[in-house]
């Protein structure tokens, strides 16, 4: 789903580089999984809240959120 929505060219630049900076965090090997995905977590929830934001990526940000929050909990 990041790729998607950095791929997509509907979306902002800031927004796509900061989704971009969100996948990066997830994929980094330094950091537990937990620290992971809470940062990341945090990062798209900024992103939700951009006013230039096309319905159809917010959309799709919240499911992800929604999934990122259901991985976080299994983590702990």
């Amino acid at each position: 789903m990041l790729d998607m929505l950095c791929e997509d060219t509907s979306i902002p630049k800031n927004v796509r580089a900061s989704i971009a900076k969100s996948k990066m965090r997830l994929t980094e090997s330094d950091k537990s999984a937990n620290e992971a995905l809470t940062t990341s977590i945090h990062a798209l929830e900024e992103v939700v809240n951009d006013i230039n934001l096309p319905m159809h990526a917010r959309t799709t940000i919240w499911n992800l959120l929604s999934e990122l929050e259901v991985l976080k909990e299994q983590t702990l």
